[in-house]
């Protein structure tokens, strides 16, 4: 069996912390900028909500499949799916930001795309509203939570600390699964009130 690396660990877990600030704090300050606004000729990249929405509903099965993986023993598989995981999480807040940096916010409700809710489109969602950003809001802030979780994991298996690994697995697993799911639900609600 091989040995647990500690000291690889401890070295990881200062970019952890890092990443952990950083990662938030550039999508926030990338998610205001607008390149249009600031004079840029760029096209809004309207084509991308689907396809990070179906990064983020692939990234759910492969989360499932790399636990039944794990269950059946086949450590092999585990890793690569986690990795693919991991990397599909990549792609999708690249895709996310570039698509904020050039397109303009979407709101939902906002049936004839003025930037406003008026009486009408509030009574035609009615408490879906609600709903929908309860999903939106716990979706944002446990996306926030789950990066330490993740990366803290995800070290803990390349240094072979596996019990550790396994502990904190038990908590990563559900948060990245509801960040996935809840980002394909915040799509197709959102959906139709895309210009």
């Amino acid at each position: 069996m091989n040995k647990v690396d500690l000291d690889k660990e401890k070295k990881y877990n200062k970019w952890i912390v890092v990443l952990s600030i950083v990662i938030p704090l550039a999508v926030a300050a990338l998610f205001g900028i607008n390149l249009r606004e600031l004079g840029f000729d760029v096209q809004p990249l309207t084509m991308l909500p689907p396809v990070y929405a179906a990064i983020n509903g692939f990234t759910a099965i492969l989360l499932i499949v790399a636990l039944i993986a794990i269950k059946n023993k086949n450590i092999v598989l585990h890793e690569n799916l986690m990795r693919t995981a991991i990397w599909c999480s990549v792609v999708f807040l690249v895709l996310y930001v570039a698509y904020h940096m050039t397109s303009d916010s979407t709101m939902f409700g906002d049936i004839n795309h003025d930037g406003n809710l008026d009486v009408s489109e509030k009574e035609a969602i009615g408490s879906t509203r609600y709903i929908y950003y309860f999903i939106l809001i716990t979706h944002i802030l446990l996306s926030i939570v789950v990066i330490p979780f993740v990366l803290v994991t995800y070290v803990r298996a390349i240094t072979n600390n596996i019990e550790r690994h396994k502990k904190i697995a038990k908590i990563t697993f559900p948060i990245w699964l509801y960040v996935a799911v809840t980002g394909v639900i915040v799509y197709y609600m959102i959906s139709p009130y895309y210009m």
